[in-house]
């Protein structure tokens, strides 16, 4: 097989990039280890900043997510019994965020991906290999069916997550690594009950976090925070929604409304970064370069980044000859993931539980009381939660 871009990865990244390439006329072949009802059966985040949401419109792949996606303009922070909104539109401006499950933009992205002429899919792809990126001759080796395949490739873009093959593949000796782990994770529980809270809510509680979240006005996503060693099949629906109750303020906990789960799970929190995001005719995208804690809802958003340059360093190659872009790839994307990793940090250390000494606790509310009081500090959070705006020269 032969083509311009080859892309590991057949998530909302490797998708929307190959769409993005294609509208402009540039071909590439998708290499997925699932097939396509793994994918698009994972739960994950479902926060849009304003980036995703362009690029979605821009990949002409928005109507059911303009359709059914739920605007919102503030979130809610709660500590010590008190409820305090951040009118986000209002502190940056105007700027929004859109609730839109990455389950149902996954969807979309599949429907427009599996009809383009410009686009190839390999679902099911084992084994795949990355070579020759450092020496100019990239190509990727996988199997199928028991039968090998190269794609000969002009460049390969590795969106295939943390666990990926892109990364793995480069030289130990070329890479930097920065990681950090916390000492707690998020027990999630997805379930068809109406929201407890039109906005999301942000809960600092001497027990641990909470977070109240929604896909739809009829389903919820809860999460607590819980120690690494927490078990799913300790966790009842009945002990999560007591727990639930006991992290939120009063009246807040009266109005929630219960039911069974769709879905439990627990992940862990890190921060991770890779240095640098290109090797050669091989550029890292999204949780193949970096992770960061679910609190400030930057995941998929910080791969939208990613997405856009190279994107757009890929076309201005192919159409205008152009190989500057290219080449500020990486050190354009990390100066945005390094602002978001501060800022997911940041959020996660002030809302947290991160040991039993109370007088942290009391530091926390100190500073969440503070920014309560402060146009300033609440526009720093406005700010950083709608998405820092991507690097207006890159072009």
């Amino acid at each position: 097989m032969q083509t311009q871009v080859g892309i590991i990865g057949g998530g909302p990244s490797g998708l929307c990039l190959a769409r993005l390439l294609s509208l402009s006329g540039i071909k590439s072949v998708i290499l997925e280890r699932q097939d396509r009802a793994y994918v698009e059966a994972r739960i994950r985040a479902g926060i849009l900043e304003q980036g995703m949401i362009d690029l979605m419109r821009r990949a002409e792949v928005s109507e059911r997510m303009d359709e059914a996606g739920l605007v919102h303009d503030g979130i809610v922070l709660t500590f010590d019994g008190r409820e305090e909104r951040i009118d986000m539109k209002r502190l940056t401006g105007g700027q929004q965020v859109m609730v839109y499950g990455q389950t149902e933009l996954t969807k979309d992205l599949y429907d427009a991906v599996l009809k383009d002429e410009n686009i190839t899919v390999v679902f099911q792809a084992g084994d795949v290999r990355p070579a020759g990126f450092l020496e100019g001759r990239p190509r990727l080796r996988f199997f199928k069916d028991g039968q090998q395949t190269d794609v000969d490739c002009d460049y390969i873009a590795g969106c295939d997550g943390y666990h990926g093959a892109s990364r793995a593949s480069v030289p130990r000796e070329l890479i930097t690594e920065y990681e950090r782990i916390y000492p707690f994770g998020w027990l999630g529980l997805l379930s068809d009950t109406p929201p407890v809270h039109e906005e999301l809510i942000y809960a600092n509680h001497k027990r641990g976090f909470a977070l109240c979240s929604q896909r739809s006005p009829t389903r919820s996503r809860y999460y607590l925070q819980v120690g690494l060693d927490e078990k799913i099949e300790d966790w009842s629906d009945e002990r999560f929604w007591e727990e639930l109750k006991r992290r939120l303020p009063a009246h807040i906990a009266a109005t929630l409304v219960t039911g069974p789960s769709i879905e439990k799970s627990i992940a862990p929190l890190r921060s991770f970064v890779t240095e640098p995001m290109r090797f050669g005719s091989m550029f890292l995208v999204g949780d193949a370069a970096h992770i960061v804690p679910p609190t400030g809802a930057k995941g998929l958003n910080l791969a939208a980044s990613d997405m856009y340059y190279l994107s757009t360093a890929l076309i201005a190659h192919y159409h205008e000859g152009r190989d500057d872009l290219l080449e500020r790839y990486s050190e354009t994307a990390l100066r945005r993931v390094w602002a978001a990793v501060r800022f997911s940090w940041w959020f996660t250390s002030i809302m947290h539980k991160f040991n039993d000494d109370p007088i942290e606790h009391k530091i926390q509310l100190a500073e969440l009381d503070y920014l309560m009081s402060s146009t300033a500090g609440q526009t720093t959070i406005a700010e950083n939660y709608v998405g820092l705006p991507f690097d207006p020269t890159f072009k």
